[in-house]
């Protein structure tokens, strides 16, 4: 049965428990689902192509630039989440600071990126869904199954169910399952790590490629639009870390075990990319024939390429470990978007229904169907146009990832403007790390949109003359303005500021 808290204690400003289950996510938890929701063996086969193929032996450094406007914004979530833990994050902390217009707009863009990177993971668990099949029974023609729309949709339609059941039993299902899925593919990459620079050692690579300081220095990475487009990429990699801050009302301390969570996070999955990038590059080159991580034919998921060549027989592991990986992060990644959704019905920013608990899992009910649906209609829409406008979600994705980080550091300084210079502590946590990586982003944001009208941005494909990317990421972004128009009619009290006020730290 399903149903809305009974009793909710309020505080100020308006912000009250949603009745989910409380006391249950550790900081380790916390980060072992943050890391399965970034998905490193997932994000890597489908990202790190395309940001080799802008940058070449520059990728480690677009990396580092890419992760330090997260880390940044990561102290800027750290200090709203100490301050307000919610479980609506950007949508409850843009609201407070800036309003209910910015703050819908900032839940919507998290909405929507995160069903958009549902529908992405969801092809790629059926990708090498039938590649690890045809592995094990050793006919490379079950890999082409993935192709059949009438086999592929089904299957990507029962995955995405099976990721939201799990998701409705609660964070302690999730949290279980995560450990052993993380740990596996963790194991694999690093096998697959020390294989390649084994061979590279050995003589025996593709194309051996001596690990340079240059490569991390980001002064001699190309011009400023070539440098964004590689970060809003590589932003898709760092993505999903925030998952953790959404648990914050399920976690064992709401004000601090999220914010550490989120730290683990983010400084393991730097370590592992860089890792898994040096060893690319050093086996493989980038250089655009065969084997080299610049080849286009390898853009769709470099480890597919490099796994055989690199692990011999044991390369079965590689795809089992994408496999778990983007299964574990469609599972995980539910987390996000649904206590949003869970956030904005509790505050009446849409209709009441979205903001009942599952009583018996102290889950969100409603809110959890509904991301699976948006995944699954959003896959089954963008597969049957084209499989390349289903890829150009992952740079889209980037836009609104930049779009709601960006908002959610500025918030952080203007909800605390008042206590902002009190300590050095003050300084850096509450404005200066948060302006920087919030201003970062939004100016990648602006960037990125203005370059992907032209339709040779992503995969060449273009609506009316305009690029496919574009068209996705900013016709998204649109399409929850007229929601929120529509809601503002609908369920006024939200917008009149009575049901979640505006205000300011101390206040």
């Amino acid at each position: 049965m399903d149903g809305t808290p009974q009793s909710a204690s309020t505080t100020a400003g308006g912000l009250s428990s949603k009745g989910l289950s409380a006391g249950k996510i550790g900081a380790i938890g916390g980060a072992v689902i943050g890391i399965s929701c970034i998905a490193p063996a997932y994000t890597l086969t489908s990202g790190l192509g395309p940001t080799i193929s802008e940058v070449g032996v520059h990728t480690p450094a677009i990396l580092l630039i890419g992760f330090v406007p997260m880390l940044l914004v990561v102290f800027g979530y750290r200090e709203l989440n100490t301050s307000m833990p919610d479980s609506g994050t950007t949508f409850t902390w843009a609201t407070r600071a800036f309003g209910p217009w910015l703050g819908w707009m900032g839940g919507w863009g998290l909405v929507a990126a995160t069903v958009l990177v549902l529908s992405n993971l969801a092809a790629v668990a059926v990708d090498f869904l039938f590649l690890l099949l045809s592995q094990i029974v050793g006919d490379p023609q079950i890999a082409e199954l993935t192709r059949v729309l009438w086999i592929n949709i089904p299957v990507t339609v029962l995955l995405t169910a099976a990721a939201a059941w799990i998701s409705y039993r609660g964070v302690e299902a999730t949290e279980k399952l995560q450990v052993w899925l993380v740990a596996f593919q963790v194991l694999a990459l690093g096998w697959f790590v020390i294989a390649a620079l084994v061979q590279v050692g050995g003589g025996t690579a593709f194309d051996p490629t001596p690990v340079s300081l240059d490569w991390f220095n980001p002064l001699t990475a190309g011009d400023f639009s070539t440098v964004a487009a590689a970060v809003s990429l590589s932003i898709f990699l760092f993505w999903g870390w925030d998952t953790v801050i959404t648990m914050n009302e399920e976690a064992k301390d709401p004000e601090k075990t999220p914010g550490r969570a989120a730290m683990l996070t983010i400084l393991a999955i730097v370590i592992i990319y860089l890792a898994c990038t040096v060893a690319v590059i050093s086996f493989a080159g980038v250089g655009t024939e065969g084997l080299g991580a610049g080849n286009p034919d390898n853009q769709e998921s470099i480890f597919a390429a490099l796994a055989t060549p690199v692990m011999g027989p044991f390369a079965v592991l590689v795809s089992i470990a994408v496999l778990s990986s983007s299964l574990s992060s469609l599972q995980a990644t539910m987390v996000s978007p649904s206590r949003t959704i869970l956030a904005m019905g509790h505050y009446g920013a849409l209709p009441e229904k979205y903001g009942r608990i599952s009583r018996r899992y102290k889950s969100p009910s409603v809110a959890t169907i509904t991301s699976a649906a948006a995944a699954i209609i959003f896959y089954v829409v963008m597969r049957l146009l084209s499989e390349n406008a289903l890829w150009d979600t992952i740079t889209a994705l980037g836009l609104m990832v930049c779009f709601y980080y960006g908002i959610t550091g500025l918030a952080c300084i203007w909800y605390f403007r008042r206590s902002l210079f009190d300590s050095a502590r003050t300084v850096f946590f509450r404005f200066l790390f948060p302006l920087i990586g919030g201003v970062t982003l939004l100016v990648i944001f602006v960037t990125t949109a203005i370059d992907s009208l032209d339709p040779a941005y992503g995969s060449g494909s273009s609506v009316f003359g305009i690029g496919l990317v574009f068209v996705l990421g900013i016709g998204v972004l649109l399409l929850g303005v007229v929601i929120m128009i529509v809601q503002s009619f609908r369920h006024p009290a939200f917008f009149r500021g009575e049901t979640l006020r505006q205000g300011v730290h101390g206040e």
